[in-house]
């Protein structure tokens, strides 16, 4: 009896080990879902645009797309989420040229034609500001409107923490990695430590040091990141800050939402600085 004790004790050891290591070690593809596309993909969209590529630091080719204006007011730096690629991301530059900014997108490590693919948190923070060091050499800074969408908002949000822009806009952002995931694993995290997690995405602590204007747009019905979750950063906003609740919103198609483009063009008129 003692034996099939240890032996079971053995087994359920074995098993969570496995498991713990299938997470640790396979969470890029729990994370990220990038659509590759080949060195020959040919971008089609309802505006100019030209192709972009920036050396990371190690070399490695990222991939982006610049739509320009006529007599631009700025740049808005675009960060998009989580799965996909420029070839539908792309689709969201018409909500901001419009405006009158030129919009920059990059795809990350392992998406469209960017190469590599994404190793680690640091990583991912270096890459993007490898691209808006690059962008910040063509336009001035006071100039750039960095904005972030869903997986995207950590990083965008450290930009602003780390750099200076005009402003900073998150779309659906959430209060960091594995609070989100406790939320929609809640057995799994129960069951698995939270170091488990090497994506920590701290957007609280870089809108809590953001020194630019911050608005944050979430949709009460998103069903990807719970509106809860975007609510905990309403106690790092500083004064002028706003957090905006877009009424019967999911995750998806936020800059279709004419209630957030009619704040936008408040948000990006000219004139309307720090």
């Amino acid at each position: 009896m003692k034996h099939m004790l240890y032996w079971i004790i053995g087994i359920v050891g074995v098993l969570y080990l496995g498991l713990a290591a299938l997470v640790y070690f396979g969470q890029e593809k729990i994370v990220f879902y990038p659509q590759p596309l080949p060195p020959d993909y040919a971008f089609r969209f309802g505006q100019p645009c030209r192709e972009v590529v920036i050396p990371a630091a190690d070399g490695t080719p990222l991939h982006g797309l610049l739509f320009p204006v006529d007599a631009p007011r700025g740049l808005v730096f675009y960060l998009h989420g989580n799965a996909g690629s420029l070839a539908g991301w792309g689709e969201v530059a018409g909500t901001y040229t419009r405006l009158g900014y030129d919009v920059f997108l990059l795809d990350y490590r392992g998406f469209g034609k960017s190469g590599g693919r994404i190793r680690g948190e640091k990583q991912f923070y270096a890459d993007v500001q490898a691209a808006y060091d690059r962008l910040r050499a063509q336009y001035a800074e006071r100039n750039i409107v960095v904005i972030g969408y869903s997986i995207g908002t950590a990083v965008a949000a450290r930009l602003a923490a780390t750099n200076g822009p005009r402003r900073l806009i998150l779309q659906a952002p959430y209060y960091s990695l594995p609070d989100l995931a406790r939320r929609l694993f809640p057995v799994l995290s129960r069951v698995l430590p939270g170091a488990l997690i090497k994506y920590k995405f701290r957007t609280w602590q870089f809108v809590r040091d953001a020194k630019v204007p911050v608005t944050v747009f979430h949709g009460d019905r998103d069903e990807v990141i719970p509106h809860e979750a975007a609510l905990q950063l309403k106690k790092y906003l500083k004064p002028g800050d706003q957090f905006v609740t877009l009424p019967r919103q999911g995750h998806n198609g936020m800059n279709e939402n004419a209630q957030y483009q009619q704040a936008l063009e408040e948000l990006l008129r000219p004139g309307e600085h720090r």
